[in-house]
Protein backbone atom coordinates (compact mmCIF):
# COMPACT_ATOMS: atom_id res chain seq x y z
CA UNK A 1 0.00 0.00 0.00
CA UNK A 2 1.59 3.25 -0.48
CA UNK A 3 1.60 5.83 1.70
CA UNK A 4 -1.17 8.61 1.58
CA UNK A 5 1.38 11.24 2.02
CA UNK A 6 2.15 11.14 -1.70
CA UNK A 7 -1.37 12.62 -2.12
CA UNK A 8 -0.76 15.51 -0.06
CA UNK A 9 -1.16 19.28 -0.98
CA UNK A 10 1.45 21.14 -3.16
CA UNK A 11 2.15 23.35 -0.05
CA UNK A 12 3.64 20.64 1.53
CA UNK A 13 6.23 20.08 -1.29
CA UNK A 14 6.83 23.93 -1.47
CA UNK A 15 8.34 23.80 1.74
CA UNK A 16 10.33 20.26 0.75
CA UNK A 17 11.48 22.04 -1.81
CA UNK A 18 12.66 25.55 0.07
CA UNK A 19 15.10 22.96 2.06
CA UNK A 20 14.59 25.91 4.70
CA UNK A 21 14.21 25.85 8.70
CA UNK A 22 11.70 27.93 9.98
CA UNK A 23 13.42 29.39 13.20
CA UNK A 24 15.81 31.25 9.93
CA UNK A 25 13.02 32.17 8.69
CA UNK A 26 11.68 33.61 11.64
CA UNK A 27 15.25 35.45 12.59
CA UNK A 28 15.20 37.67 9.67
CA UNK A 29 12.66 39.60 10.95
CA UNK A 30 15.42 40.78 13.72
CA UNK A 31 17.79 42.19 10.85
CA UNK A 32 17.99 46.31 10.89
CA UNK A 33 17.61 46.54 7.58
CA UNK A 34 14.10 47.85 6.79
CA UNK A 35 13.31 45.50 3.98
CA UNK A 36 14.82 42.61 5.88
CA UNK A 37 12.24 43.61 8.50
CA UNK A 38 9.91 43.70 5.65
CA UNK A 39 10.73 40.43 4.16
CA UNK A 40 11.22 38.28 7.74
CA UNK A 41 7.62 39.87 9.14
CA UNK A 42 6.16 38.11 5.66
CA UNK A 43 8.28 34.83 6.08
CA UNK A 44 7.40 34.35 9.97
CA UNK A 45 3.82 35.01 8.97
CA UNK A 46 4.31 32.40 6.19
CA UNK A 47 5.50 30.11 8.79
CA UNK A 48 2.50 30.60 10.81
CA UNK A 49 0.01 29.93 7.92
CA UNK A 50 2.17 27.04 6.48
CA UNK A 51 2.03 25.60 10.13
CA UNK A 52 -1.93 25.98 10.51
CA UNK A 53 -2.42 24.18 6.88
CA UNK A 54 -0.31 21.29 8.38
CA UNK A 55 -2.21 20.61 11.13
CA UNK A 56 -5.94 21.28 9.95
CA UNK A 57 -5.91 20.65 6.31
CA UNK A 58 -3.97 18.18 5.70
CA UNK A 59 -4.55 16.40 8.52
CA UNK A 60 -8.53 16.61 7.58
CA UNK A 61 -7.46 15.27 4.36
CA UNK A 62 -5.52 12.18 6.04
CA UNK A 63 -8.24 12.02 8.43
CA UNK A 64 -10.76 11.73 5.24
CA UNK A 65 -8.19 9.39 3.29
CA UNK A 66 -8.12 6.59 6.25
CA UNK A 67 -11.89 6.40 6.79
CA UNK A 68 -12.55 6.21 2.87
CA UNK A 69 -9.76 3.07 3.28
CA UNK A 70 -11.39 1.54 6.53
CA UNK A 71 -14.01 1.95 9.35
CA UNK A 72 -12.96 3.64 11.82
CA UNK A 73 -14.97 2.09 14.73
CA UNK A 74 -15.52 -1.22 15.92
CA UNK A 75 -18.37 -2.35 18.28
CA UNK A 76 -18.41 -4.74 21.59
CA UNK A 77 -20.68 -6.71 22.91
CA UNK A 78 -22.32 -5.81 26.53
CA UNK A 79 -20.07 -5.41 29.24
CA UNK A 80 -17.19 -7.01 27.13
CA UNK A 81 -13.32 -5.99 25.56
CA UNK A 82 -13.28 -9.08 23.44
CA UNK A 83 -12.82 -8.65 19.92
CA UNK A 84 -15.15 -10.57 17.56
CA UNK A 85 -14.26 -11.83 13.82
CA UNK A 86 -15.84 -8.27 12.71
CA UNK A 87 -13.87 -6.07 14.68
CA UNK A 88 -10.42 -7.99 14.14
CA UNK A 89 -11.41 -8.20 10.56
CA UNK A 90 -11.81 -3.87 10.81
CA UNK A 91 -8.77 -3.65 13.05
CA UNK A 92 -6.65 -5.67 10.41
CA UNK A 93 -7.73 -3.31 7.33
CA UNK A 94 -6.52 -0.21 10.15
CA UNK A 95 -3.50 -1.46 11.16
CA UNK A 96 -2.54 -2.15 7.22
CA UNK A 97 -3.30 1.46 6.49
CA UNK A 98 -1.37 2.82 9.72
CA UNK A 99 1.62 0.51 9.00
CA UNK A 100 1.36 1.89 5.19
CA UNK A 101 2.01 5.71 6.27
CA UNK A 102 4.24 5.66 8.94
CA UNK A 103 4.31 9.67 9.33
CA UNK A 104 0.81 9.72 11.25
CA UNK A 105 -0.31 9.06 14.74
CA UNK A 106 -3.34 8.02 15.67
CA UNK A 107 -5.26 7.59 19.17
CA UNK A 108 -8.05 4.83 19.70
CA UNK A 109 -10.98 6.31 21.75
CA UNK A 110 -13.16 3.78 23.72
CA UNK A 111 -16.82 4.20 24.89
CA UNK A 112 -19.61 2.46 26.43
CA UNK A 113 -23.18 2.43 26.46
CA UNK A 114 -25.42 4.12 29.69
CA UNK A 115 -25.84 0.81 31.32
CA UNK A 116 -23.72 0.76 34.78
CA UNK A 117 -22.04 4.00 36.42
CA UNK A 118 -20.03 6.45 34.77
CA UNK A 119 -16.74 5.33 36.54
CA UNK A 120 -17.03 1.63 35.63
CA UNK A 121 -18.10 2.99 32.35
CA UNK A 122 -14.91 4.92 31.74
CA UNK A 123 -12.37 2.34 32.78
CA UNK A 124 -14.21 -0.21 30.39
CA UNK A 125 -13.66 1.97 27.50
CA UNK A 126 -10.33 2.55 28.59
CA UNK A 127 -10.02 -0.99 28.29
CA UNK A 128 -11.15 -1.28 24.80
CA UNK A 129 -9.27 1.31 23.67
CA UNK A 130 -6.42 -0.84 25.18
CA UNK A 131 -7.75 -3.93 23.54
CA UNK A 132 -7.80 -2.60 20.13
CA UNK A 133 -4.44 -1.16 20.21
CA UNK A 134 -3.00 -4.21 21.77
CA UNK A 135 -4.44 -6.20 18.77
CA UNK A 136 -2.97 -3.85 16.22
CA UNK A 137 0.37 -4.08 17.88
CA UNK A 138 0.64 -7.68 17.47
CA UNK A 139 -0.42 -7.16 14.21
CA UNK A 140 3.26 -4.80 13.45
CA UNK A 141 2.01 -1.55 14.03
CA UNK A 142 4.71 0.56 15.99
CA UNK A 143 3.24 1.05 19.75
CA UNK A 144 4.53 4.37 19.39
CA UNK A 145 1.62 5.00 16.76
CA UNK A 146 -0.81 4.43 18.44
CA UNK A 147 -2.53 5.94 21.96
CA UNK A 148 -5.11 4.30 23.79
CA UNK A 149 -6.99 7.44 25.46
CA UNK A 150 -8.44 8.07 28.73
CA UNK A 151 -12.38 6.88 27.58
CA UNK A 152 -14.76 9.04 26.82
CA UNK A 153 -17.43 6.37 28.57
CA UNK A 154 -20.94 6.62 28.51
CA UNK A 155 -20.65 10.44 27.39
CA UNK A 156 -20.86 10.47 23.81
CA UNK A 157 -23.21 7.95 22.67
CA UNK A 158 -24.54 7.75 19.27
CA UNK A 159 -27.59 6.78 20.20
CA UNK A 160 -29.42 8.20 22.76
CA UNK A 161 -31.04 5.87 25.07
CA UNK A 162 -30.76 4.42 28.60
CA UNK A 163 -30.81 0.96 27.50
CA UNK A 164 -28.06 -1.88 25.78
CA UNK A 165 -27.08 -0.35 22.86
CA UNK A 166 -24.10 -1.91 20.16
CA UNK A 167 -23.75 1.12 18.45
CA UNK A 168 -22.56 3.23 22.15
CA UNK A 169 -19.95 -0.02 22.69
CA UNK A 170 -17.21 1.16 20.51
CA UNK A 171 -13.87 1.91 19.76
CA UNK A 172 -12.67 5.04 17.03
CA UNK A 173 -9.58 4.95 15.92
CA UNK A 174 -8.66 8.82 14.27
CA UNK A 175 -5.56 10.61 12.83
CA UNK A 176 -3.96 13.00 15.15
CA UNK A 177 -1.05 13.97 13.84
CA UNK A 178 2.21 13.58 12.90
CA UNK A 179 4.87 10.52 14.26
CA UNK A 180 8.20 12.63 15.98
CA UNK A 181 10.43 13.83 12.79
CA UNK A 182 7.51 13.84 10.28
CA UNK A 183 5.77 16.63 8.85
CA UNK A 184 4.29 19.19 11.14
CA UNK A 185 6.75 17.82 14.32
CA UNK A 186 10.36 19.55 13.42
CA UNK A 187 10.47 19.88 10.20
CA UNK A 188 13.88 21.03 9.38
CA UNK A 189 15.55 21.47 5.86
CA UNK A 190 17.64 18.74 5.69
CA UNK A 191 14.25 16.33 6.42
CA UNK A 192 12.66 18.61 3.94
CA UNK A 193 14.85 17.83 1.11
CA UNK A 194 15.35 14.09 1.88
CA UNK A 195 11.34 14.30 1.99
CA UNK A 196 11.17 15.79 -1.29
CA UNK A 197 13.64 13.19 -2.98
CA UNK A 198 11.99 10.28 -1.50
CA UNK A 199 8.86 12.18 -3.44
CA UNK A 200 10.01 12.94 -6.74
CA UNK A 201 11.60 9.73 -7.19
CA UNK A 202 8.55 7.36 -6.26
CA UNK A 203 9.90 5.82 -2.65
CA UNK A 204 7.50 7.11 -0.25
Amino acid sequence: MKSILLKTSPLLLAIAVSGCDTTALLNTAGETDAASKAFGSASANNVVAQSAYLKGGILADLSNSFRAATPDMINFAFNSTVLDTEARAILDRQAAWISANPAIRFRVYGHTDKVGSNSYNQRLGLRRAQAAVNYMVARGVPRAKLEAVSSFGETRPLVDTQNRERLNRRTVTEVVGFARGFVGDDLDGKYANGFYLGYVSGGL
